[in-house]
């Protein structure tokens, strides 16, 4: 299935019904009164958070989302029946906004949340509402009212506890296909990793970690420069991220290292700041001269603390990884 983040929708919300004009004509009441019935409202349209959903993928072929709108109020007192809502089902972490003024409509972050975003038309009411101990004939209805229509964006940023950065071929495929259950393809070319991938590991079953292997980013990227921003924005709702460097390439760790902390700055202060734990990867094929100028560039900046070496070829390093990650989610769960 295709990965869609970001989509353009059209919603109708239904108009309400017609309220009717209509008289008692029984053969033997005379004088009968109103007993025209008033509209249905039209349905509503509402955004619902579905956790069984990761992609927007839906709204690439349909754009359109109406709710029914009401019947038409009738004769002998009968009301028209109400238009059916629309609900529209989306992923966690999907923001919705109105197209026209920017302004954001609903963030659905939890499982269920249900939010009204195209409110329906109120039924008109029938004549026999109309009706007073001064007017008892009244020959007026009321017309239905006209359900809201919008034009709206959907964006989703990923929800997950870790976002796994780096740059291409840095090992976060690898390494999320070793812990979890995700199938994300593999190979040892660059941008192999178009789509976010999302694993769970869950050791204990207590306190299961939602991984995002993201894909890799580039010098530039901040401007658009490789997969850019269009996936820069997934690693915002990230808690934690784990920052993969390649310690087998001749090129400077320190120096690939700094590319992307510099990206991430560029691209927003507040994920700059944020957590992160750095991973030297694929150690057991390691350049060892540029391994130990980075583990001695860790220990001068004051990094050790949250600074890992693994290899997802033989495990070394993963268990120790993972133990960190669970200590600190129990902390915080």
């Amino acid at each position: 299935m295709k990965f869609i983040d970001y989509a353009t929708i059209k919603v109708k919300a239904g108009d309400g019904g017609r309220g009717c004009v209509s008289f008692r004509r029984e053969k033997y009441v005379p004088k009968g009164g109103p007993n025209g019935g008033s509209g249905g409202d039209g349905g509503s349209v509402f955004v619902v958070g579905d956790a069984s959903k990761g992609t927007l993928f839906d709204f690439y072929y349909k754009s359109i989302y109406k709710a029914g709108s009401g019947k038409h109020g009738s004769g002998k007192d009968k009301d028209g029946r109400s238009g059916d809502n629309c609900f529209i089902k989306v992923p966690l972490g999907t923001i919705v906004r109105d197209k026209i003024t920017n302004e954001i409509i609903a963030d659905l972050c939890e499982d269920g949340q249900t939010v009204l975003i195209a409110k329906g038309g109120r039924g008109g009411r029938g004549n026999k509402s109309f009706a007073t101990s001064t007017n008892r004939a009244p020959i007026i209805a009321e017309e239905g009212e006209e359900g809201e229509e919008k034009i709206i964006t959907l964006e989703l940023k990923l929800i997950a506890h870790v976002g796994i950065i780096g740059l291409p071929n840095a090992g976060k495929s690898t390494f999320i296909s070793v812990i979890t259950d995700a199938n994300p393809k593999i190979s040892n070319y660059p941008f192999t990793t178009l789509d976010p991938n999302l694993g769970v590991y869950n050791a204990s079953g207590e306190h299961p970690i939602i991984f995002a292997d993201m894909p890799g980013l580039i010098e530039g990227a901040h401007a658009g420069s490789g997969l850019g921003i269009e996936f820069l924005k997934h690693i915002e709702r990230t808690m934690y991220l784990l920052h993969f460097i390649d310690s087998t390439d001749e090129i400077s760790m320190i120096k690939r290292y700094e590319t992307i902390r510099n990206e991430i700055k560029k691209y927003s202060t507040e994920i700059f700041e944020r957590k992160e734990i750095i991973v030297a990867t694929k150690i057991d094929s390691a350049n060892e001269a540029n391994l130990i100028e980075f583990d001695k560039y860790i220990k001068n900046n004051l990094l050790s603390e949250r600074y890992f070496k693994i290899s997802s070829y033989n495990y070394n390093g993963i268990n120790e990884l993972l133990t960190y990650l669970e200590n600190i989610f129990e902390k915080i769960s």
